[in-house]
């Protein structure tokens, strides 16, 4: 892909780097350690707290939802491309959908993090939250995506990226909020539409992608990247590598064959209109 690179955005928080703190005040103390911050506070008459709040700053554990740093120049590669991918995203949204548009913030982070729709790890995987209105990613799912699912490419990274964006698109306009009430109305219904959002989520990423294309901004071979992505998480590809059954009453995310057909129609077509898969077959 040939993205312009700027390498920061008001909308990235890049909390990478930090650890989340522990359940309890007193951060790495041990039960030892513990005893003795009381005994020191029976016998100075402070108050334990303050102590405990001193070492546990002190040790370099930090609040997870203290927000990260937003604006700052971001330096490795990984971490650069995924700003550059949404610097373009968001204003091909605001050009398609106008003043309904809102950004979205982009949030880096390393192994685990808390997030509005509660505490969040790197295990499962890039993730929307309605809630606050946040992409998360740990960016070692790129990695993964090559060496684990092998999809590998700029474009097939970008595509995962855009997806989550896709995400954000259907919770401005209102979409994500209907599924989960059609979901709470005919719970019997719910896996199938879970599927039907993910694939439209996959559509327009489609949709963001048609506009690279038309700006010229692909290299050859992207959008078989892209496709491969789509391809390589399918429900059915993932059960499999992990030994089960294919079980379709247990999809959430859609086939393989239904991914690529559905982010393939968003490439080729180009419009929100194009991506209604709640009115498919």
């Amino acid at each position: 892909m040939r993205l312009e690179s700027g390498g920061s955005s008001d909308y990235v928080e890049d909390r990478r780097g930090r650890r989340m703190g522990g359940p309890m005040m007193g951060g790495g103390l041990g039960l030892g350690g513990l005893i003795l911050v009381l005994l020191f506070s029976w016998l100075t008459g402070t108050d334990p707290t303050s102590i405990l709040s001193l070492v546990s700053n002190g040790s370099g554990v930090e609040d997870a939802d203290t927000p990260g740093v937003t604006g700052s120049p971001i330096t490795d590669q990984a971490g650069r491309f995924a700003t550059d991918v949404l610097n373009d995203l968001q204003p091909t949204w605001a050009r398609i959908l106008g003043a309904r548009y809102r950004p979205t913030t982009l949030v880096l982070f390393t192994d685990a993090t808390q997030s509005g729709c509660g505490f969040a790890q790197a295990a499962t995987g890039p993730f929307y939250c309605p809630s606050d209105q946040k992409v998360y990613i740990d960016l070692a799912f790129f990695d993964e995506l090559h060496r684990r699912f092998g999809a590998p490419g700029d474009f097939a990274q970008a595509y995962v990226l855009a997806h989550e964006v896709g995400h954000h698109v259907q919770n401005l306009l209102g979409i994500e909020r209907q599924m989960r009430h059609a979901q709470q109305a005919d719970p019997r219904q719910a896996n199938e539409l879970s599927v039907r959002l993910e694939l439209q989520a996959d559509c327009f990423a489609g949709v963001w992608g048609h506009s690279t294309q038309e700006r010229q901004l692909l290299d050859p071979g992207d959008v078989e990247e892209g496709l491969a992505a789509a391809a390589a998480i399918g429900d059915d590809r993932l059960q499999r590598q992990a030994g089960q059954r294919v079980s379709p009453e247990s999809f959430t995310h859609g086939t393989s064959a239904q991914r690529t057909q559905w982010l393939r129609r968003g490439l080729e077509e180009g419009t929100v209109e194009a991506c209604d898969t709640f009115a498919a077959r």
